[in-house]
């Protein structure tokens, strides 16, 4: 049996294909993936994230704990409601998750983990607890559902619907929160534009989207999440990072804290081993489309592609992918496509943000085949 979220049956009632996601019932899309990418880019789009796992982290040794779970260090967070990105590591370092955590108070964190391994998570940390002896307990929420509103016209029409909140709203930078009432906004997101994910309460969840979707904010589902945040040059979990991959080969470098004089789990690991393999963003210079698993053919060993689409904001075809330390921005890759092997160009990743491209034009887009 599937699980739901509270907007399973509003997803119903907006004719949305559904499909499972990681052991949930999930809109794929609402009619047309494009339209719904092209919405987020242009205007404002709205997705069901409610099968994220919010965890509540509360005790006098939450912070403590957290400096110690987490590769990224929790001391950066000095002002309630500031968030961190952060993944969660394993003694070989290699990637268990990556999450977001949000400093409440001295002793109260919240964390969001993914929806695929949040039991995994979960266990994870209770055994750190345990083992650590630290005075900590998580709770997780199952009680609150999430929202999140993206594009350049989601700071306009969320403050709108939360007008009490609508100053805080107007004026938050990334990796900042309010509560607002009952409501729980953040600006973070997934997509590369400004943006919030807005957690409220699961018998709240229908109204909101409802009223969201009155303002004009279109309904978007998981295809046009994974082309925006490849777009974005954002990792998915169990293809752009593993438990097998490091951050340091998964483009993450910048969320691992190894100044600090902090013993994470995995330091040692990421410290006696450093990497040989790297991520890249990789353009298509001819027709075709890059996917997942596809060879990379490199001046020196091979690699392979992680995430690879057609992207509708550059009408060509864009890739992650993983490849020896080496190669450089502005290189030449081949990627076997059907037999084939076609010229890439290494660049630098994000390939969009706030919908404008971060790349140099080619000459001759390639288009879907």
């Amino acid at each position: 049996m599937l699980l739901r979220t509270p907007l399973f049956e509003a997803h119903q009632r907006m004719g949305a294909k559904l499909v499972d996601f990681g052991g949930w019932e999930m809109p794929l899309h609402y009619g047309s993936q494009i339209d719904e990418h092209h919405a987020v880019r242009r205007s404002a789009g709205m997705f069901d994230v409610s099968h994220m796992r919010a965890v509540e982290v509360e005790g006098a040794g939450t912070a403590a704990f957290l400096r110690h779970a987490l590769a990224n260090n929790i001391d950066k967070l000095m002002t309630p409601g500031r968030a961190l990105y952060s993944c969660m590591l394993n003694a070989d370092g290699g990637v268990i998750d990556d999450l977001i955590v949000y400093f409440l108070t001295p002793t109260h964190y919240r964390l969001v983990v993914n929806a695929g391994t949040a039991e995994k998570d979960l266990a994870w940390l209770q055994a750190l607890l345990t083992k650590g002896a630290f005075e900590a307990r998580l709770t997780p929420r199952n009680d609150v559902a999430m929202i999140a509103v993206q594009g350049p016209l989601a700071r306009r029409i969320v403050g709108a619907l939360l007008p009490e909140g609508s100053a805080a709203i107007a004026a938050m930078k990334p990796f900042h929160s309010v509560a607002v009432g009952n409501n729980f906004v953040a600006c973070t997101g997934y997509t590369g534009e400004d943006g919030f994910e807005i957690i409220v309460p699961a018998t709240a969840a229908t109204d909101f989207w409802q009223k969201l979707h009155a303002a004009g904010v279109t309904p978007c589902g998981l295809g046009a999440r994974d082309t925006l945040r490849l777009e974005a040059g954002m990792n998915l979990y169990g293809q752009d990072m593993t438990e097998q991959t490091t951050p340091l080969e998964s483009g993450l470098t910048w969320t691992v804290d190894l100044i600090a004089d902090r013993d994470f789990v995995g330091r040692k690991a990421l410290a006696a081993a450093p990497p040989t393999m790297q991520l890249v963003g990789l353009v298509l210079n001819t027709p075709g489309v890059l996917r997942a698993h596809q060879v990379i053919h490199t001046m020196t060993s091979p690699g392979e592609i992680t995430s690879g689409t057609y992207s509708p904001t550059l009408g060509l075809s864009i890739a992650l992918a993983r490849i020896p330390v080496g190669t450089a921005v502005g290189d030449t890759v081949q990627a076997e496509v059907r037999g084939k092997l076609l010229d890439c160009r290494v660049v630098k990743i994000p390939f969009v943000r706030n919908g404008k491209s971060r790349i140099l034009p080619l000459t001759n887009p390639g288009e879907p085949a």
